[in-house]
């Protein structure tokens, strides 16, 4: 390259740096302008805000002391409440406030010494606001009116409003709003509590369970007077309001493995009630869970619920958590109906601790009448296998699950006979219990004994689980795969946390003219979508029945029921050794 080229790239690089520092330092320039102008735009502003609101303060001053009030508020006056006015080209939306002031030094009302013209002087505050100036302001100024001539003793009360939060707490900021139309003038103002969670009215005209009194605030609930609140002369009249921060509930619906139920209709109701005894519910509602299988409810108060549906085609399960529920303010909240497909008669049983009200898992619930008796156990679910023709397994050698639909035996041979001194098999399709959080328990089948032509031990399973659906390990009684299952008895706790499950089935048989068979093959776990404390019977015959039930470190509880059509609940107690 040439030195003259050189210079030339020289001098191109020289330009563009010359060329950004300018431009940042006219950037810079042009910042600085732009703040200072929107610093002397502010100024005026504000100084237009401040002098709309001293002409305002002016007028009241020129007022009859008894005038000196709002429209519909209190004290009673001749000033609006909000109005609009317009200063050096701006428009400036003014609010006022005014309020009577029991000043302490002569005593209050009610007090020692007691008060008995409380409404010393007026406080009034006006807050300017300009919504359509490109920076919104907020100017508030507040100043005081007193009357020419002394006090003389009141024919008013008055209302002082206490928000309180679900512990007791006073709130601030709180939108309180009364109205009154039975007076004259009548009354209707808005205001907020102070620090203390109390907004003070004094001066209030008297009357007779007619100040409707709601207090709001955003992300709150709302509270209301019921009854009205009545306001006698020289009298406080004291109300306490409770409201809370807002809670959200996600309601859905599932069998015991987690599959969504869309579409199932359910009612939901507080227990809070409003208006004379016995009162009615402040909340309730119906709805439908969606095609998700859940719906979501915002803005709930802090109360407990209950919960419910009435579906042709699905019996309740059980709820997790069980019903009814307690909602804490600012917390969100899950609840899942568990359905199963109607199988009427159906008996749902719920045990809980007397004490404690908890549901109790694992608990032996016996329903018994002549001639029938079930015993299923709280807190868990089964599945099982009834037929496995048309394919309905994994992989199988030697086996004949087609024959006889809802029979597995040894597959015969030409001859009708089987083979001997070999093993088939049959392995399942894989059980989902919806989630890891699982428990196994039980593993059984039927019949649990085989002929005894075809040799001891002709029927074993093993069994097998994991939370991939692919790995497949199977194992025996002693969680190793060394050992077999021979008759019904306790799941290894190895599988506990596994989501997916599957069993294999192994025939053998001594004796050419005999077959092992198998007619049906069922497994009890717990899992995230199996209730606690609760259990269902299904297809029951109708009648009168025993109900027995039993826990470790319980007293037995016993009631007497009749079955009769249909889906019924009932709930029993337990009492803690």
């Amino acid at each position: 390259m040439s030195q003259r080229s050189k210079r030339v790239g020289t001098s191109l690089i020289d330009l563009i740096i010359s060329m950004g520092i300018i431009a940042i330092l006219f950037g810079g320039i042009y910042l600085v302008y732009f703040s200072i102008v929107t610093a002397i735009a502010n100024i005026n502003v504000r100084d237009a805000a401040t002098a709309a609101i001293q002409n305002e303060i002016e007028t009241i001053r020129n007022l009859p002391y008894a005038s000196v009030g709002t429209i519909g508020g209190v004290p009673a006056g001749v000033i609006p409440q909000s109005q609009s006015t317009a200063v050096d080209g701006y428009i400036f939306l003014l609010a006022t406030t005014i309020r009577n002031i029991d000043d302490p030094y002569d005593g209050t009302l009610g007090g020692t010494p007691n008060d008995t013209a409380p409404d010393d002087y007026k406080l009034v505050s006006i807050d300017a606001t300009c919504p359509l100036c490109q920076n919104p302001i907020n100017i508030e100024i507040t100043t005081t009116a007193a009357p020419k001539n002394l006090e003389s003793a009141t024919t008013a009360g008055s209302l002082f409003i206490y928000a309180v939060d679900a512990n007791g707490n006073p709130i601030s900021g709180v939108t309180v709003q009364v109205s009154d139309a039975s007076v004259t003038p009548s009354i209707n103002l808005s205001d907020t509590t102070n620090v203390n969670g109390v907004l003070e009215l004094v001066g209030v005209p008297t009357s007779t369970q007619s100040y409707a009194v709601t207090v709001t605030k955003p992300g709150f609930s709302t509270a209301w007077a019921d009854p009205d609140l009545t306001v006698a002369a020289q009298t406080i009249t004291d109300a306490t309001f409770a409201i809370d921060r807002v809670s959200q509930l996600t309601v859905s619906a599932s069998n015991e493995e987690c599959v969504s139920i869309a579409g199932l209709p359910f009612s939901m109701w507080g227990s809070k009630v409003i208006g004379p005894a016995p009162g009615t519910i402040k909340f309730a509602t119906t709805s439908i869970i969606g095609a998700g299988g859940s719906i979501v409810l915002p803005n709930l108060e802090w109360d407990t619920y209950s919960l419910t549906f009435a579906s042709s085609s699905q019996d309740l399960a059980g709820t997790i958590p069980l019903d009814p529920i307690t909602i804490n303010p600012s917390s969100t909240v899950a609840f899942k109906f568990i359905a199963m497909p109607v199988a009427n008669p159906a008996f749902l049983l719920t045990a809980v601790d007397a004490t404690t009200g908890a549901g109790i898992s694992n608990a032996s619930a016996t329903l018994s009448k002549s001639g029938f008796s079930e015993t299923l156990m709280t807190g868990q679910a089964t599945l099982s296998q009834t037929d496995w023709s048309g394919n309905h397994y994994a992989q199988q050698s030697g086996v004949d699950p087609d024959s006889v639909s809802g029979i597995i035996t040894l597959l015969a041979n030409a001859s009708g006979t089987y083979a001997t001194g070999t093993t088939a098999w049959l392995i399942s399709n894989t059980f989902d219990v919806g989630g890891s959080s699982s428990t196994f328990y039980n593993f059984s089948w039927d019949p649990a004994s085989q002929p005894p032509q075809t040799g001891s031990n002709s029927l074993e399973f093993q069994v097998a689980g994991n939370n991939d659906n692919a790995t497949w390990n199977f194992i025996g009684p002693d969680g190793t795969a060394g050992t077999y299952f021979t008759s019904p008895g306790s799941l290894p706790a190895s599988l506990d946390g596994d989501r997916y499950f599957r069993y294999e089935a192994l025939f053998s048989t001594q004796d050419p003219g005999f077959t092992p068979e198998l007619d049906d093959v069922s497994f009890n776990f717990s899992a995230n979508c199996v209730p606690g404390g609760e259990t269902l019977f299904t297809n029951l015959p109708q009648g009168n029945y025993t109900l027995a039930v039993t826990a470790p470190n319980y007293t037995e509880g016993s009631t007497t029921l009749s079955i009769g059509s249909g889906f019924q609940s009932s709930t029993i107690q337990l009492t803690p050794q």
